[in-house]
């Protein structure tokens, strides 16, 4: 499992238009290729009166499943420069679809190749490019006189606190990055000199843009 990868936050949709074609593209964040297909069939139903509906995706841990189709353009003009906007963005886990409806302009293969990018980047952008980030959820069960200390620290470092429960102890629960849990268990084991049980909750991906939490 990867630490960290990047794709979208979230469904994404935009449009343009060059020379009279308009542009309107689509992005979705997806885990199967079965995903990836639903959407795109979805876009075709929406669109069935459109002159073409491009597609790619990619999917994988190491970004092996690739697919496109020019659904009709020239060869090389639509769905490899769909394909290559994602991967120049590095990202995974994700299907484009660019509609187009002809406008009476040819574009030529260069202009279609333009078209179809800037469609498949507004299509990502407006998805938001985020980093998926592996965090495990910890526990974190302390008594009483040791809160204020510790609740102080977690914010102060910016740690992500998802929820606090009250019983006989302060039960606190956070999402940790994988790559940092262990220095995080030492530091709280030290500042509670061991007066403190810290259990493994769960792993989970939490979605991050320039080191913050996307919600």
């Amino acid at each position: 499992m990867d630490n960290i990868y990047r794709t979208i936050h979230r469904y994404g949709e935009d449009e343009i238009i060059i020379n009279k074609s308009r542009f309107i593209g689509y992005a979705m964040p997806i885990n199967s290729e079965e995903e990836a297909l639903d959407f795109i069939e979805k876009i075709k139903t929406k669109h069935r009166d459109a002159t073409h509906n491009v597609y790619a995706y990619v999917l994988g841990k190491n970004s092996n499943i690739q697919r496109f189709s020019d659904d009709g353009e020239p060869s090389g003009t639509a769905g490899i420069p769909t394909l290559e906007v994602i991967k120049k963005e590095d990202l995974r886990n994700i299907v484009v679809v660019v509609t187009r409806y002809f406008g009476g302009i040819k574009l030529g293969s260069g202009g279609l190749i333009r078209a179809y990018t800037r469609g498949a980047k507004i299509a990502l952008d407006s998805g938001i490019i985020i980093e998926k980030v592996l965090h495990h959820k910890l526990k974190i069960r302390i008594n009483y006189t040791l809160y204020g200390m510790i609740e102080n620290y977690l914010i102060t470092n910016g740690i992500l606190i998802e929820d606090i429960v009250y019983d006989d102890a302060v039960n606190i629960y956070v999402y940790i990055k994988f790559s940092e849990a262990d220095y995080f268990i030492k530091t709280i084991t030290d500042l509670t000199s061991g007066d403190s049980s810290i259990e493994y909750i769960d792993e989970k991906y939490l979605s991050m843009k320039n080191n913050k939490l996307v919600k």
